[in-house]
C-alpha cells in the first residue's frame, strides 16, 4: 500500500504523462496530449504529440500522425512527422509520407513512401556558404 502511494508522487514528480490504447481497443477521431503514448490497438484519425508514440507490433494506425519520436513495430498508413526521429522495427511497416530530421529503419521492417529530412535547409545553407566564398567572389569579377 505505502509503495503504491510513493510510486504515484514519483510519477507526478517527473512530469511525464504515459497514456496506452491496449490491444483490441480502437479510437476514431483526434489524440492530442503531452508524453508518452503506447498504441496496441487500432487508431484512425490523427495523433497529435511533443512526446514520444510507441506503435506496437500489434497496433494500425491510419491517418495523421505528429510527434517528437515514432517509434513504429506496428502498421502505419498516412502521413508522419516527427521533431525528432522516426524508427521503423522489426516487423514494423510504414506506408506513406515522412517528414523527419533523423530515420532508422531496421531490417526486417518495411518503409514505402516519400521522405522528407529537410534536404531544402541544407541546400539553402549551403548555396548561402557559396556566395560568400573569396574564392567564388574572385573568380565572379
Amino acid at each position: 500500500m505505502w509503495a503504491t502511494k510513493d510510486r504515484g508522487q514519483q510519477v507526478e514528480q517527473n512530469g511525464e504523462h504515459f497514456t496506452l490504447l491496449g490491444k483490441g481497443a480502437e479510437f476514431r477521431g483526434i489524440v492530442s496530449f503531452d508524453g508518452t503514448l503506447r498504441v496496441d490497438g487500432r487508431v484512425e484519425g490523427e495523433i497529435h504529440t511533443t512526446g514520444t508514440l510507441i506503435v506496437g507490433e500489434h497496433a494500425v494506425i491510419e491517418g495523421i500522425v505528429s510527434a517528437g519520436i515514432v517509434m513504429n513495430s506496428g502498421k502505419i498508413n498516412g502521413t508522419v512527422t516527427a521533431l525528432e526521429k522516426i524508427h521503423i522495427l522489426k516487423p514494423g511497416v510504414l506506408v506513406g509520407d515522412i517528414r523527419t530530421p533523423v530515420i532508422a529503419i531496421e531490417e526486417g521492417s518495411h518503409f514505402h513512401g516519400m521522405c522528407d529530412m529537410g534536404a531544402h535547409h541544407w541546400s539553402n545553407e549551403r548555396s548561402l556558404a557559396l556566395d560568400v566564398s573569396p574564392g567564388l567572389a574572385a573568380s565572379a569579377h
